[in-house]
């Protein structure tokens, strides 16, 4: 069994004070929906916007950040992170209603702002039911499911610079396109506005329930997973050209293709992170063989390899 990496204790004691929590050689694995990785240097827990602002303007500047949510699309490297890993987590979770839109806090998740849209009887949100994970992860790589995107339905989002001054972005300084968005990976997404359109609230709660059961029948959603592995390249579908290279079901340590969608890589019990991103790329190497297209990374990966495990 693998040893948990530790990093040095010092790092905390040069970071400035918070009315939120400081954790040293944090554990990031009991976060991440793949349940495997190596530690935060030093674990974040802002209470809000503004202590997070604070703590962005005060932080030494040679100490780099790194932002997660609920971690559902991210593959920890089993070495850890360095630096100050935050988690966007209850103290932006917040969601309001004011007529036809909705202001998310980026913590929040994307299934709770659609529940609310669809109590409220606004339509047009309901794709948000299939994507796992909150606002700020779906800001960051304009996230997508059954046939709409953020970039649909975004008015704007607040978001903090690398230095924790406020900004107010709209659509074409968000720059979202597949799977990508513009802000600089030290800014952090605070929350957004949404819009809806009025809708009749049984046909929007039979949209999310057909939603529903097609995740359920065709995704992994009841195991350790990351969600869809790789983007779709241009006139292609991922699960489709790795289904060709005869991928479904490939194993490697504890890391598994999905049998149900080979889009998916799942945590069978055992995996180290390694064993995901080695599965991952040995998985772009069959495609590239058999189709001649190389397959680019949807999960984010993060932190430091382990000498020997890579």
């Amino acid at each position: 069994m693998m040893t948990a990496k530790q990093f040095p204790p010092d790092l905390i004691e040069r970071l400035p004070s918070v009315r939120g929590r400081l954790e040293a050689n944090a554990p990031l694995a009991r976060y991440s929906w793949f349940k495997t990785g190596g530690p935060a240097e030093v674990l974040f827990h802002p209470e809000d916007a503004d202590d997070l602002a604070s703590f962005l303007k005060a932080k030494p500047t040679d100490v780099p950040h790194t932002v997660i949510g609920v971690a559902s699309n991210i593959i920890v490297r089993d070495g850890g992170v360095e630096g100050v890993v935050i988690r966007i987590g209850r103290g932006f979770a917040d969601i309001q209603l004011d007529h036809d839109i909705i202001t998310a806090g980026a913590g929040a998740a994307d299934i709770n702002v659609a529940r609310k849209a669809r109590d409220a009887g606004l339509a047009g949100l309901e794709f948000l039911s299939g994507i796992p994970g909150t606002i700020g992860g779906g800001l960051r790589m304009n996230a997508g499911a059954y046939e709409r995107e953020i970039k649909d339905v975004i008015i704007d989002a607040d978001v903090l610079d690398g230095q924790g001054k406020r900004h107010r972005l709209g659509p074409d300084a968000l720059g979202l396109g597949y799977r990508h968005s513009a802000v600089g990976e030290d800014w952090v997404f605070i929350s957004a506005r949404l819009q809806g359109e009025p809708g009749d609230r049984q046909d929007i709660d039979r949209r999310m329930e057909k939603i529903s059961s097609e995740r359920e029948k065709t995704q992994p959603v009841k195991t350790p997973t990351g969600g869809s592995t790789f983007a779709n390249p241009k006139n292609h579908k991922a699960w489709e050209l790795i289904d060709k290279a005869g991928c479904r079901g490939l194993v490697r340590g504890g890391a598994q293709v999905s049998e149900l969608h080979c889009n998916f890589l799942i945590n069978t019990g055992t995996a180290t992170a390694a064993d995901l991103e080695g599965l991952g790329e040995e998985v772009r190497r069959r495609v590239m063989e058999d189709s001649g297209v190389m397959l680019e990374w949807e999960i984010r990966r993060l932190g430091l390899h382990v000498e020997g495990l890579s």
